[in-house]
């Protein structure tokens, strides 16, 4: 499906209330998975969160999670800790090029039977649940977060606790974090001092209900309609000022690109302000990576230039990120360099019209260079990739004034 989107106003306004955190969800689900007792509202209704839980009732012996990176990673420590079970974990071809050895590894080094049904070091995965009783692990620091959070969501679980030792600088430290504060949330003994994460074992946990708040990465794309709008006032609701979510931290960076972001009564509203803009925007993503492509192109569309850093992580998500936020705003007439971990913008003054945006079967691409549309009609190609992270994406931007019609491939 492609679509072709235009807005015909200046402005924007709307209130909106965008689904569950998927980060916080896909979590939450492994942990009640674990302990039962554990209650979960409004949960995420992305695909990835509907794939795990799927996964996670399923007696099936080929689990396939198909594009979910998160269910991948979480699913390999879950299934390696359940006894007697024996799953192949599987997915698209794409899930089969991304690495997942230092994970694999780590948990080998804990005693669990893990095996390549193919390639060494990617998916699938043949793992033969036992019980693991080492209760200290070691693993490089600037690897993905969600390989560290698999660890952590099963730590407690096992009979002697675990000790996770972290080889170096820490990468996407807040989704550590999140983990840590959900496994506190329900009662586990759980600490992040220096290079040690330590968490106990708890045999069971209270009956309690966790409501997961609403998603900072989907709102992300909120904000970049905001900027890219002459006024705005948008309202997004169920948001706390004290969020688990590291993409949170979107509210200071979209201050200095003229949105002011005022917390009431658990929403957020987004207005635009009197602000001069950086004539370059210097940041580094390294704890919220995921900003990046939001922030890449509310840049190209507010015509300054931005200098991204951190972001060797991307490398290794739906796409090569890096390459396809390159080779996509170039298209509107940017001049973008690339290293292994940064990208570099200069100012645009003027942007190519009706351009087709290839969204590289990842859902961030699509959402982030929709609100372009507030400038230049655009179209995005496989426009129902969004339903990964936010089914009802398009329908919101019609909600709020973009013109959106399905056009022929």
């Amino acid at each position: 499906m492609n679509l072709k989107l235009k807005h015909s106003s200046i402005s924007t306004s709307g209130a909106l209330q965008i689904t569950g955190s998927k980060s916080e969800s896909n979590r939450s689900l492994i942990l009640q998975a674990l302990y039962p007792s554990i209650l979960l509202d409004n949960l995420s209704n992305s695909d990835d969160t509907v794939v795990l839980q799927k996964a996670l009732n399923s007696k099936d012996k080929t689990i396939d999670i198909h594009h979910a990176g998160t269910a991948m990673r979480f699913l390999t420590a879950y299934f390696a800790t359940q006894e007697g079970r024996e799953v192949v974990l599987t997915g698209s071809s794409r899930m089969k090029e991304r690495p997942i050895a230092l994970l694999v590894n780590a948990l080998k080094d804990l005693g669990a039977d893990i095996s390549y049904v193919n390639q060494e070091g990617y998916p699938p995965l043949k793992i033969k649940g036992k019980k693991i009783t080492k209760n200290t692990v070691k693993v490089q620091a600037n690897i993905s977060s969600q390989y560290i959070s698999a660890l952590m969501l099963i730590a407690p679980s096992l009979p002697n606790g675990l000790e996770i030792l972290l080889d170096g600088h820490v990468t996407s430290a807040p989704y550590i974090n999140m983990t840590l504060e959900l496994l506190r949330y329900f009662g586990v003994e759980a600490s992040f001092e220096g290079s040690s994460i330590k968490i106990d074992y708890k045999e069971s946990v209270v009956s309690n209900t966790l409501e997961i708040e609403s998603d900072w990465s989907s709102a992300s794309y909120f904000f970049a309609i905001a900027a890219l709008s002459d006024e705005a006032n948008l309202k997004l609701k169920n948001y706390r000022s004290s969020s688990l979510q590291g993409d949170s931290q979107i509210v200071p960076i979209f201050h200095e690109l003229g949105i002011s972001t005022c917390f009431e009564q658990n929403q957020i509203q987004l207005k635009t302000r009197s602000h001069k803009k950086p004539i370059t925007l210097h940041l580094n993503l390294q704890n919220m990576p995921d900003l990046a492509q939001t922030i890449a192109v509310t840049c190209l569309g507010l015509g300054i230039g931005c200098e991204l850093k951190g972001l060797h992580t991307l490398k290794i998500k739906e796409t090569d990120r890096l390459v396809a936020l390159k080779n996509e705003l170039e298209k509107f007439g940017a001049h973008v360099a690339i290293s292994h971990e940064s990208l570099s913008m200069a100012p645009c003054a003027v942007l190519n019209t009706n351009v087709e945006i290839e969204t590289y079967n990842d859902h961030r691409m699509a959402m982030a260079f929709a609100p372009l549309a507030l400038k230049v009609p655009i179209i995005i190609k496989d426009a129902g990739v969004v339903s990964k992270s936010y089914p009802e994406f398009w329908e919101d931007l019609e909600s709020i004034g973009f013109s959106i019609e399905k056009v022929s491939n």
